[in-house]
């Protein structure tokens, strides 16, 4: 893999999800511990951050009445629900560790929904850069992680989804998609085999 050529993109590193006050911090927790997604992502950062072609965040924001999100249902529903990443709050923020990155870091506005390529100019992004490879990290691995790696296999990037640097709303979801789901059409690593290659 040419990390040249290679975007990873970061995808819920919000305070909602990951500050132990977020919203929706308990519907990640005990994945997030046992994957060990927010510390593996920072050592990703630090010892390969510069040699990716591009590092590209998508976080997701809505405004105070959630009018984008129309018959809201599932997770969409949950976030509307509890008041989760409405522009502007603490919640939404990205979260403060990946601060020292932040030179590092292109931050793609635009996400309401599931995937990152949605309503974004992230593929623009990609395109401009000549990205040929994407590399996943972040949460929910069931929904964010999977809805942004199908879309960007359909535009004919290769994929790979990091195995400790997501995860899922319980151990077993994250163990079931990173088994028999990412596979049917990318591939699945850790940080040390994504370096190694």
């Amino acid at each position: 893999m040419d990390l040249s050529k290679t975007a990873l993109l970061l995808i819920g590193f919000q305070n909602d999800y990951f500050s132990t006050d977020g919203v929706l911090h308990a519907v990640i927790e005990e994945s997030s511990r046992v994957s060990g997604v927010l510390e593996n992502t920072l050592r990703l950062l630090e010892n390969a951050g510069s040699r990716f072609g591009c590092v590209i965040s998508t976080p997701i924001h809505f405004t105070e009445s959630y009018e984008e999100l129309e018959n809201p249902v599932g997770i969409l529903k949950t976030v509307k629900e509890a008041g989760a990443f409405r522009a502007g709050t603490p919640g939404a923020k990205t979260i403060a560790e990946l601060s020292p990155y932040a030179g590092l870091i292109t931050e793609v506005a635009g996400k309401r929904g599931l995937d990152a390529f949605s309503n974004t100019e992230l593929e623009v992004l990609l395109r401009k850069n000549g990205i040929e490879h994407i590399v996943l990290a972040g949460t929910v691995t069931s929904i964010c992680i999977d809805s942004t790696g199908r879309h960007a296999a359909e535009l004919g990037f290769n994929v790979s989804v990091l195995s400790d640097c997501t995860s899922s709303r319980t151990v077993f979801e994250q163990e079931f998609y990173c088994e028999q789901v990412f596979p049917l059409y990318g591939q699945v690593v850790d940080i040390q085999q994504l370096l190694a290659a």
